[in-house]
């Protein structure tokens, strides 16, 4: 066994590297399919929100409610538009490819945690900062409190994707390494207990205890990605893949028309329920059927300049459409009352007409906003800590702040302190004078051959 000592590895050097790496992946090594199916996600998630948004003004001042709530088309429409288990796959899909490159450089894996922290929270701040002093502006303004509150609370709903995402990408090593040892162990365990927690919760009537979901069916979902990864799936029969696919749709019929879980796929997923794994299992089936066709399509001039323009600014749309779309509702109050025209009730014959061009409003605003913000999510990741205690301290932080906007709500104190603990966790993911002092003294790595 001979040992050989290694030349000092520069940081920033590879650092650097590893941002023209990543700038070449982006320009020709991306799975263009993938992103195209990303960016129709994204963009399926802005027009199921900005259909439930409901505005009109009666005698008593602006309502602004849910227009999907006891209705009967929300349903059907759920089962085109509830992508968050495919997104889940393809998070887990990309990043364990991710992960693998990173790893194959030499890098920790708590500097991956890092760099996709960096990638989801940096953007989160600035958001959270904005939606923070739109509210102060409007208290001062004399907004009534219950309308303030209103837009708070509705501005944090969607932020749960932003908290589950964050966990699942700082577990991504972990389950990619048990994905490694025991792939269907690993997948079929998270499974089972998702189911167990249905059963437990039909059974004592908590529903409480359906939170547990949001880490054992998102995480499921991620590995079911890892195996569209490694190619498990791309091995299969094209029978296999569409028996599975339409088991997974029978299975899914099945258990609302029974009662088990509800048909509305939007309502499972607060808290989640294991009807989205079989979503999951559906759209993935589907995913690896039509993959090389998504591909070529991909490649088509307009289409990618969409699929580019939303892949480049994935979180800073998904963060900014909802107070693009409580700006649109608090205009349309503002209009009624200031013209005294009357806005169409939700589900009105004229509320449907009007629906198109809501949808194109919302999705013109909010890539012209994401056009504007987009430089947030384009900064550079800097250098990780090397210290895997600071990296889960990060993550922890910035775990709390969204659970506290969740739990409390989305208020101007709330959205400061969110500001603070999110600065604090990116500034203890970040490299410092100490990490860099410590590295120079650090011995040279040590190969065992």
């Amino acid at each position: 066994m001979a040992i050989t000592h290694a030349a000092p590895i520069d940081a920033r050097t590879d650092h650097t590297r590893a941002d023209h790496t990543r700038a070449d992946r982006t320009r020709g090594d991306r799975d263009r399919g993938i992103d195209l199916v990303r960016a129709c996600c994204i963009v399926g998630v802005v027009v199921l929100h900005a259909m439930m948004v409901g505005v009109t003004v009666t005698s008593a001042g602006p309502v602004f409610e849910n227009a999907s709530d006891g209705t009967v088309w929300i349903a059907p429409l759920s089962w085109i538009l509830q992508v968050m288990p495919l997104f889940f796959v393809i998070g887990g899909f990309a990043g364990l490819l991710a992960y693998r490159r990173h790893r194959s450089h030499g890098a920790p894996a708590s500097a991956f945690v890092a760099a996709r922290l960096h990638r989801l929270l940096l953007p989160a701040v600035v958001t959270i900062g904005c939606v923070g002093a739109a509210l102060a502006m409007l208290t001062v303004a004399g907004v009534p409190a219950d309308l303030v509150a209103m837009a708070g609370f509705r501005f944090g709903q969607p932020l749960w994707f932003l908290g589950v995402f964050l966990l699942c990408q700082a577990l991504l090593p972990a389950l990619a390494a048990a994905h490694e040892r025991a792939p269907l162990r690993s997948i079929v365990a998270l499974a089972i207990a998702a189911v167990l927690v249905d059963v437990l919760r039909a059974a004592t009537g908590v529903d409480a205890l359906g939170f547990i979901n949001l880490v054992l069916v998102w995480t499921a979902l991620q590995q079911l990605g890892f195996f569209l990864a490694d190619g498990s799936i791309g091995a299969l029969s094209g029978r296999v893949r569409v028996l599975a696919g339409v088991g997974a749709v029978v299975v899914l019929v099945f258990t609302w028309w029974t009662g088990v879980y509800s048909s509305d796929l939007i309502a499972n997923i607060n808290p989640p329920t294991a009807a989205l794994l079989l979503v999951g299992v559906a759209h993935t089936a589907l995913l690896s059927l039509v993959r090389e066709r998504l591909t070529r399509l991909s490649a088509r001039r307009r289409i990618a300049f969409v699929t580019d323009f939303v892949t480049r600014r994935a979180m800073t749309i998904y963060l900014w459409h909802m107070p693009v779309l409580l700006a649109m509702a608090g205009a349309s109050a503002a209009f009624a009352l200031t013209t005294g025209i009357a806005l169409p009730a939700p589900g009105s014959l004229e509320w449907w007409f009007g629906r198109p061009f809501w949808l194109a409003v919302a999705l013109t605003l909010t890539a012209l906003v994401a056009t504007v913000f987009a430089r947030v999510e384009a900064v550079p990741t800097p250098i990780a800590s090397q210290s895997r205690g600071r990296i889960t301290v990060a993550v922890l932080l910035g775990l709390g702040a969204i659970v506290a906007l969740l739990v409390i709500g989305t208020t101007v104190l709330t959205a400061a302190l969110a500001v603070v603990l999110i600065l604090a966790a990116l500034l203890l993911s970040a490299e410092t004078v100490a990490d860099r002092r410590s590295q120079c003294r650090a011995p040279a790595l040590v190969h065992l051959r």
